[in-house]
Order: C-alpha cells, then structure tokens, then sequence
C-alpha cells in the first residue's frame, strides 16, 4: 500500500470510530426519553387493576395497532433542597399514574386508556399512544423517598423529591492559616 492509501485508511477509520461514537451516545441519550407503551384490549383499558406492564397484548375493537414507543416529555430540575421532575401526559387522571423510587431511580408507570368516540368511522391517523407505559428517570442526587410528593394538573405529573441532607451543597469557610 502506498502512503497515501495508508493515510486515508487511517482517516477513514478514525470517521467511521467518530461516526460510530456519535450515534452511541445519541441511542444512550435518547432512550430516557422514549417511554414503551403496552397496548391493551378495549376490555382490559378499562379494568380497575393496576400492576406493573409486562406481557403486550394487541388491542381489539375499532383502533388499529398501535406503536409501542412514544415520546413521553420529562423535565428534571434541581435546586439546592429539592429535584423536581415533570411529565407531560395529557388527557389522563391522577389514578392513572403509580409514582415508585428505587434508590436514584424514578419509576412512573400506569395506563393511558382510549377515549371511545361515539361517531362511527375509521381511523385515519392514530399517533397517540395508548395502554400500558412505564418511564424510568435517573435522578441526578439521593433524595428522601418518604417526603416525596407528586401531584397531577393540567396534564403534567409533578413529583417533588427533597434532597437527602448528605445531597445537598455545603458552604465551607476558608479560614487563615
């Protein structure tokens, strides 16, 4: 090989390294804002039961199959007493939601259930997602799980987390030697 191609491989490889690294890093970021929707039958959309999604079922009745991935906005803020993280999700009730910490990890988890229209048609476009979610959020500090509250209006989940005391800043004085 010659020295110029020697050098174009190597370009190229470093690239292709580059390229490769990027898009890991965009997947990585990404999937914490992508939330898996289960679909549920018409029948199960409207049980009174809740337990954590596991197995998807394909809905029945007049909606077609429904993407299992959506984009669930979450936004988390962080003050010297508390991380306050927001979720939009129009259209359902407090009931729906199950809000769980696991050590530095927010789970919400719940259903979104479909609204029947009393019209008789087709569906045309169907890009809300519906049935079974769970979102998982790394909380960027430790927080006191038992003075956790969370509260859900205008469309938005709010949960605030006060901050363990061993998480929050502490002024130090520098004093003269």
């Amino acid at each position: 090989m010659t020295k110029l191609a020697v050098q174009l491989k190597q370009g190229a490889d470093q690239a292709w390294e580059s390229l490769s690294e990027g898009w890991r890093e965009l997947s990585a970021r990404a999937s914490g804002a992508l939330t898996r929707f289960w679909p549920v039958s018409d029948d199960a959309a409207y049980t009174a039961g809740r337990s954590a999604p596991s197995t998807p079922t394909v809905p029945q009745g007049s909606l077609p199959r429904l993407t299992s991935w959506a984009f669930m906005a979450a936004d988390v803020f962080d003050d010297a007493d508390k991380v306050v993280v927001r979720i939009e999700a129009p259209g359902m009730r407090r009931e729906d939601f199950n809000v769980e910490l696991h050590g530095n990890v927010l789970t919400v988890w719940g259903e979104k259930r479909v609204d029947r229209e009393a019209t008789e048609g087709r569906w045309r476009v169907v890009q809300c997602a519906y049935g079974s979610f769970r979102r998982d959020v790394a909380l960027p500090v430790s927080v006191k799980a038992d003075k956790t509250m969370a509260s859900y209006r205008d469309g938005v989940l709010r949960i605030e987390l006060p901050k363990s005391d061993e998480s929050r800043a502490r002024r130090i004085a520098v004093q003269t030697a």
